[in-house]
């Protein structure tokens, strides 16, 4: 297992909590805490190895492409394919946004 811990600048604040997918499914689960402040920390843990450049391609094309919120992102990643682990991001995203 691979611990990877990324930070990205955030555009904008949240509240609450959010959950996607099941981490006993076979891919992974996503767990969102909003936060005050100007960050989104995120700590992944992978069963593929060496795969820190793949994580940090996919949130900086999220970010590119949309504001990253302000808060804590717990991943644990059991192979899902990087188009899987991008829907499950977006899920919390979602969920954060119109609660």
């Amino acid at each position: 297992m691979e611990h990877i811990t990324l930070s990205f600048p955030a555009t904008h604040t949240v509240s609450g909590k959010a959950l996607a997918g099941v981490v006993g499914s076979g891919d992974m689960e996503v767990l969102f805490t909003a936060t005050q402040g100007d960050v989104l920390t995120i700590a992944i843990t992978t069963s593929v190895d060496n795969s820190e450049q793949r994580w940090k391609a996919l949130f900086e094309r999220l970010g590119a492409l949309s504001s990253l919120p302000a808060g804590q992102m717990q991943i644990h990643d059991f192979g899902a394919t990087p188009g899987v682990a991008r829907i499950r991001i977006e899920q919390v995203f979602e969920e954060v946004a119109h609660a």
